[in-house]
């Protein structure tokens, strides 16, 4: 996985764009989310698979210095949830469009954008939500009235959230990779 200073260049400046967009993560998880989604899986597409999973793994430290939550800080366990999930995205876009020999590459990598949001998704609500959030949920500081409002938002944020905002930013993805995909290099 070696990256040549181009590649370099390439996820870097993908990763400025995740990081400003998490500025935003307060006012909406449905633009921050595509968006890091989207760069994801340009980086995949674009760049090469250890690219996209550089990015699946330093994204969930930024957004918790930029923006941190309390059931993140509650359960630290949950970030390496999210890389791996983010990864899962990542490795199945890179799988669809590398390494299965069916039809065009551009149903392949619509293919893999699908299956890498419900395992990521799948992945992400088995982790969290029925290990994580059970046997954490005391870690989580805040006022007792409000845990179980807390809890149930999560559960939606790390589930069927994931998949809609992972499936938003495979569809703008796509588009502009389809855009993009014949420029010389």
């Amino acid at each position: 996985m070696k990256l040549l200073t181009k590649q370099i260049t390439q996820t870097a400046l993908l990763l400025s764009i995740c990081i400003l967009s998490q500025f935003f993560k307060n006012l909406s998880v449905y633009i921050t989310g595509p968006i890091i989604n989207i760069c994801i899986i340009l980086a995949v597409l674009m760049i090469g698979l250890g690219s996209g999973v550089i990015l699946s793994i330093v994204t969930p430290l930024t957004a918790f210095f930029i923006a941190p939550s309390p059931i993140m800080s509650g359960i630290p366990l949950i970030m390496p949830c999210v890389m791996i999930g983010n990864s899962i995205l990542a490795i199945s876009v890179w799988v669809f469009q590398k390494k299965l020999q069916m039809s065009t590459v551009s149903l392949r990598v619509i293919i893999g954008i699908i299956i890498g949001a419900i395992f990521k998704a799948v992945f992400m609500g088995v982790t969290i939500i029925l290990i994580l959030l059970p046997l954490f949920n005391g870690n989580i500081s805040v006022p007792a009235q409000k845990l179980p409002i807390l809890l149930e938002t999560a559960k939606v944020t790390f589930s069927i959230t994931q998949f809609i905002t992972a499936f938003i930013g495979g569809i703008i993805s796509y588009i502009i990779w389809l855009r993009i995909k014949n420029i010389k290099n």
